[in-house]
């Protein structure tokens, strides 16, 4: 992995991501209310907003979990507006959730291992062959980069909260996506771990397509290069960290003091 990722001056050109006039309503509530957002590669955006904004609606439509009511969404130029969660993975795309999603019965190594067969559209066989064995080192290799080389073999139930988180991490990352979301991915983590979190998305390949949900403006602000921020289903700013940090639109609806700290 390499640190110090592209700008998006320098990707203006290749847009990974592209939502456009993306509107959600479940039944009388209108959750998103017409969203345009484009993505370049390699670019490190924030999605920030208080609760209630649409940000993880807006994730779970990018990432097929959810199919938006009107508008359309594009990834690497290609229509999956309609297209199930399930298929994103061939695209490129991980997502991670608000509450982790790993399989607390099976081992780390065992979870790393099935996020790679995963994507690659494929079942566990009774077999070992030389791919196999390839994508086994990838899972210890990935188990390595989220500090939890010494739980290898541990179930997952038995992980604390921000080992749990880590893995999730791992999860997404050992499956080389070109646009990678993250759904707070710091919540409930401690000091340290948050500074192991920054320290990994720091090192993402720079034509890795990065999009954060984050409450902790530590994290967002050290990660980000751009912020797009929300409130009641709409985009109400967007710019550097600076810019949205003396907002005082952003100020009032939702950073208040903390953002001129």
């Amino acid at each position: 992995m390499t640190a110090n990722p592209t700008t998006p001056a320098d990707t203006a050109h290749d847009i990974v991501l592209q939502t456009r006039s993306v509107a959600m309503r479940f039944g009388g509530l209108l959750a998103l209310g017409g969203i345009d957002l484009d993505v370049a590669r390699g670019e490190r955006l924030a999605i920030l907003g208080p609760n209630g904004a649409g940000k993880t609606t807006l994730f779970n439509v990018i990432a097929g979990d959810l199919r938006p009511t009107l508008g359309t969404v594009h990834i690497k130029g290609v229509d999956c507006t309609a297209l199930p969660s399930r298929k994103r993975p061939a695209l490129g795309v991980a997502r991670t959730y608000q509450k982790a999603r790993s399989f607390p019965g099976l081992t780390v190594w065992d979870n790393l291992y099935l996020a790679i067969l995963g994507k690659q559209g494929r079942h566990r066989s009774l077999w070992r062959n030389s791919t196999d064995h390839g994508w086994r080192e990838r899972a210890a290799e990935a188990a390595n980069a989220v500090w939890l080389e010494d739980r290898l073999h541990s179930l997952v139930g038995g992980l604390s909260h921000g080992q749990k988180r880590q893995l999730e991490l791992g999860m997404v990352v050992v499956t080389d996506p070109d646009v990678l979301l993250l759904d707070e991915p710091a919540s409930g983590l401690s000091r340290g771990e948050r500074e192991r979190l920054m320290d990994l998305l720091d090192e993402l390949a720079a034509d890795t397509t990065l999009l954060i949900i984050e409450h902790d403006m530590d994290v967002a602000f050290r990660i980000a290069r751009r912020v797009f921020v929300m409130a009641d289903g709409s985009k109400v700013a967007e710019g550097t960290p600076e810019e949205i940090r003396a907002d005082p639109v952003v100020h009032e609806i939702y950073l208040g003091s903390e953002a001129a700290t």
